[in-house]
């Protein structure tokens, strides 16, 4: 499996990020375990999760993707430096504000370590930002979170050009860490949210980019054309916005190529953002063993010129 390095941080990941959104929400235990330990043996090696994921499920608390993760390493069927673990902070829990002031942050890493079972996260991102703390407060917690070994490296997820450029200009200017790896949406369907100025800081600071909702909650991969094949989806309220004229111009595109390939719309949709630049590896969560399939196949399927501009043609 290439590896790409991921920005300035060190860090080098396979093209495909599992987003472990899913543990312990839509998938279960065993299933996730069966899931990481397929993903891993076909060479890929970074998980992304956050302290939030599951709260938004009744009954849950948040940490329950954390916990499962860290339940799954303390197997060791992957060796903990094999593992890239990235994880997030900062997002309300049920409407409880959270934030990235320094308190809140020092008692969540710890936290997310202990469900992790880890003595240290690769990666660490403020998972949106938050105007009621000055970015200096938050750059400086994630300097001691560093300086204590508990974070390789850090960076930010939901930031605009304009967001993260206040960030790099404040850490230059008090001579604290910058932020080096952004988490944006970015898919064939939402292109505004990173293409253009976004990208283009990304790529002149060397911020290594993982995009999330690579398939558009799923919307990418087929499954949901008409209104009806959304009812009982764990994900209806986000799949039914992509059922326009737009959305229909973008799976007619995935259909062509994936005649052409022989691939799954899946497949394709993923490895489209793999090769946009200024995309590190998106990342893609799977429910079933089928579905990862599409992502290890996303990792080594290289689109063709042609395919590229059809794909971008229809979701410009």
């Amino acid at each position: 499996m290439h590896l790409r390095p991921l920005g300035r941080t060190g860090l080098s990941i396979a093209p495909v990020v599992f987003g472990g959104n899913v543990f312990g929400w839509t998938t279960d235990e065993k299933t996730s375990f069966a899931l990481l330990d397929r993903f891993f043996e076909a060479g890929f090696n970074c998980i992304d999760t956050a302290d939030v994921y599951s709260a938004w499920v009744d009954g849950h608390a948040g940490g329950e993707s954390e916990n499962v993760i860290g339940r799954w390493l303390k197997r060791g069927t992957v060796s903990r430096d094999k593992a890239v673990i990235v994880t997030k902070v900062g997002f309300d829990n049920r409407g409880q504000k959270t934030g990235l002031s320094r308190s809140w942050i020092e008692e969540a890493i710890d936290a997310s370590l202990t469900r992790l079972g880890t003595d240290y996260v690769d990666l660490y991102l403020a998972h949106k930002p938050d105007p009621d703390v000055p970015v200096e407060e938050t750059l400086e917690a994630f300097e001691t979170l560093k300086t204590a070994g508990k974070v390789r490296a850090i960076g930010c997820s939901n930031y605009d050009a304009g967001q993260l450029q206040a960030s790099l200009d404040a850490a230059a200017k008090a001579g604290l860490p910058r932020y080096d790896v952004l988490q944006p949406e970015y898919n064939l369907y939402t292109r505004d949210k990173f293409e253009g100025p976004l990208a283009d800081l990304c790529m002149a600071e060397e911020i290594g980019v993982i995009s999330y909702y690579a398939l558009a909650a799923g919307f990418l991969t087929g499954k949901y054309r008409k209104p009806e094949d959304t009812q009982g989806v764990a994900r209806s309220y986000r799949v039914g916005s992509y059922l326009d004229e737009k959305g229909r111009r973008v799976l007619a595109a995935l259909d062509a190529v994936a005649e052409e390939t022989g691939q799954s719309l899946a497949a394709i949709a993923i490895a489209w953002v793999a090769a946009r630049p200024g995309i590190t590896a998106p990342i893609a969560s799977a429910t079933s063993l089928s579905q990862l399939d599409s992502m290890i196949a996303a990792g080594s399927l290289t689109l063709t010129d042609a395919q590229m501009q059809q794909l971008n043609e229809a979701g410009a």
